[in-house]
C-alpha cells in the first residue's frame, strides 16, 4: 500500500474523527434495529456509507477521487488473500461432511471427550494443533467445526464452545514460528523471532492459564442426555459409512500446514481429497444429494460433489438435530461473510489513505509519561486498527512501525513492544464481526463474533494482562546495548 504522511493542514483532529463518529453511530444503530442480524447487511451499509463519510473528508483535505478509490481498492486487496481460504473452507465443510468426516469425527468425538470438561478439552486440543501449524484458522476450520458439532450433540453452548475453540486457537498460533503474525510483529519491530515468542510467556501462559480454569469451572448442567448422545450417534451411523480412515482428509491438511504448505492450495487439495472419499466410501449420500433420480450413477456423483462444494451438504434424515448438525458449507455459504470484510477493508483502506489512521497513531503518543501509559496507549491504538482497519495485519504493522521509537526512547527493549501488539492487535481481531478474523471465525464456527466473544477468555485476558504489566513496570525488558547502538537483530520480515 502507498504510504502517505499525515502531516496535511487541513486534517484536523475533529475532522479525521467524523468517519469514525459516524461509524460508532451507525453501528449502535444497527445493532440496536437488527440484533443478531445486524451482520447479514446492515453493518455492511454502515460500514459503505462511513467510506463515502472519509472520502468526503478525503475530498476537503485535498485529494481527488481517484486517489480515494485507490484507497479503497488498496485495502480491499488486502482481503484477497483472506477471501480466497474463507471460500476454500467453505468448500471443505460441505465435502468432509459428504465424504463423512465430519460425523465421523463427532461420531468418536462424543466418545472421548467428557461434557463436564469439554470447554478446556477443547481449548486445549486446538492450542496443540495451532502451535503445531501456526494458523488458527486452519484449527478452526478443521477441528473448530468437529468441536462444534460434538458440543451441539452434547446440547453444550455453541457460543461458549466458540469462545474455548478461539482462545485455544490463538494461544497456539501466537506461540508458533510458523504463525504469519507472530512474524509479522517481530519483523514490524525487528526484533529476533524466537525472543519475540519466549518474551510472549509472560503475558500468553498466564492469560491461557486464567482462561482454562474459568473454562473447567463451566459445567454442563442440562446438556443432553446419554440416551439422546446415542439417538445422534445411531442417526449418523444410518446416515453415513463411519470410520476412522474418513478422518484422513484432516489429518492430510493439517500435516500440508505442518509442512508450511500454503493454505489456500492445502484447504483447496483438502476439499479434494473430501469429494474423493464421498466418492469412495459415500456414494448413496452423493447421489442423494444431487437429487436427480433421471442422472446416470456417475453424473449423479458428480453432481452430488459439486453442489457440496458450492451449496455444502443438506441433511434430509427426519431426525431434526441432526439435519440441523449436519446441513451446511459450501462456498456460498461464506459470500455474506465476504461481503462483510470487503466493506471493512474498504473503509479502512480510505482511512489509510486520507491520513487519518496515522494522524490517530501519531496523536496516541501524545501525553505518554510512563510505560504503563505507553503500554496502554499501544493496546488501545491496536484495538482500534482493529476496528477502523478490518485488518490485524496492517493493526500490528502500522503501531509496530510508529511506536518503536517511542519504546526505545523510554529505555524499553522493542522485545516490549512487539509482545504488546501480539497481546492486542493479534488476539483482539478475533472480537471484531467485521474484522477478517472475527468475520471467519463467525463463518466457519457457525457463531455470531459478538455470541463468541464474550467467552473467548485467552483473547480477553491477554491485552488486560499486557496494561497490567506496563503499570507495575513487571516483565519489561530494559533496552539492551545492541539497539542503543543503532544495530539490531533481525527476523525473516512477512508481508501483511
Amino acid at each position: 500500500m502507498t504510504e502517505h504522511s499525515h502531516d496535511n493542514p487541513r486534517l484536523t483532529p475533529w475532522l479525521a474523527l467524523t468517519p469514525v463518529l459516524v461509524l460508532v453511530i451507525m453501528l449502535g444503530c444497527s445493532a440496536y434495529l437488527f440484533g443478531a442480524d445486524a451482520s447479514y447487511g446492515p453493518n455492511q451499509i454502515a460500514l459503505v456509507l462511513c467510506t463515502g463519510v472519509a472520502a468526503i473528508v478525503g475530498s476537503y483535505t485535498g485529494l481527488r477521487w481517484s486517489e480515494l478509490q485507490e484507497g479503497i481498492i488498496d485495502g480491499i486487496g488486502l482481503g484477497l488473500g483472506p477471501t480466497l481460504i474463507l471460500l476454500a473452507v467453505g468448500m471443505l465443510i460441505g465435502t468432509w461432511i459428504l465424504a463423512g468426516t465430519v460425523p465421523t469425527l463427532i461420531y468418536y468425538g462424543v466418545q472421548i471427550l467428557n461434557p463436564s470438561l469439554f470447554y478446556a478439552a477443547s481449548a486445549v486440543i486446538c492450542a496443540i494443533v495451532a502451535l503445531s501449524t501456526g494458523s488458527s484458522w486452519t484449527v478452526a476450520g478443521t477441528l473448530g467445526i468437529g468441536l462444534m458439532g460434538i458440543a451441539a450433540t452434547f446440547e453444550l453452548s455453541p457460543a461458549i464452545t466458540g469462545g474455548a475453540i478461539v482462545s485455544g486457537a490463538y494461544f497456539g498460533d501466537k506461540l508458533s514460528p510458523m504463525s504469519d503474525t507472530t512474524n509479522l510483529a517481530a519483523a514490524s519491530t525487528n526484533v529476533d523471532l524466537f525472543e519475540h515468542i519466549r518474551h510472549m510467556l509472560w503475558t500468553t501462559v498466564p492469560g491461557f492459564a486464567i482462561a482454562l480454569l474459568i473454562f473447567a469451572m463451566m459445567g454442563s448442567a442440562g446438556g443432553a442426555t446419554p440416551d439422546k448422545i446415542l439417538s445422534l450417534q445411531q442417526g449418523l451411523a444410518r446416515e453415513f459409512n463411519i470410520g476412522l480412515h474418513l478422518l484422513l482428509p484432516m489429518l492430510l491438511m493439517l500435516y500440508l500446514i505442518y509442512r508450511r504448505f500454503p493454505a489456500y492450495p492445502a484447504i483447496i487439495i483438502s476439499a479434494v481429497a473430501g469429494g474423493i472419499f464421498a466418492l469412495l466410501f459415500q456414494p448413496g449420500r452423493a447421489i442423494a444429494l444431487a437429487g436427480d433420480a433421471d442422472l446416470a450413477t456417475g453424473f449423479a456423483l458428480t453432481k452430488g460433489i459439486w453442489i457440496s462444494l458450492t451449496d455444502g451438504y443438506i441433511s434430509n434424515s427426519g431426525n431434526e438435530d441432526l439435519d440441523k448438525l449436519l446441513s451446511k458449507g459450501g462456498m456460498s455459504s461464506m459470500l455474506n461473510t465476504v461481503w462483510l470484510i470487503i466493506c471493512g477493508l474498504g473503509f479502512g483502506g480510505i482511512l489509510e489513505r486520507t491520513g487519518i489512521i496515522r494522524l490517530g497513531l501519531a496523536l496516541a503518543l501524545r501525553g505518554v509519561r510512563s510505560t504503563g501509559s505507553l503500554v496502554m496507549r499501544t493496546v488501545v491504538t491496536c484495538f482500534s486498527a482493529n476496528i477502523l482497519t478490518a485488518d490485524q495485519f496492517l493493526s500490528v504493522a502500522l503501531p509496530g512501525r510508529m511506536y518503536r521509537d517511542a519504546y526505545i526512547a523510554r529505555g524499553l527493549s522493542p522485545l516490549n513492544l512487539s509482545r504488546t501488539l501480539e497481546d492486542s492487535a493479534t488476539l483482539t481481531s478475533a472480537l471484531i464481526p467485521w474484522n477478517s478474523c472475527g468475520a471467519y471465525m463467525a463463518a466457519t464456527l457457525g457463531v455470531a463474533t459478538f455470541s463468541y466473544a464474550p467467552f473467548a477468555f485467552f483473547n480477553l485476558a491477554c491485552p488486560l494482562l499486557a496494561m497490567l504489566y506496563g503499570y507495575l513496570n513487571f516483565a519489561q525488558r530494559p533496552l539492551e546495548a545492541q539497539y542503543q547502538s543503532g544495530t539490531t537483530s533481525s527476523s525473516t520480515p512477512v508481508e501483511a
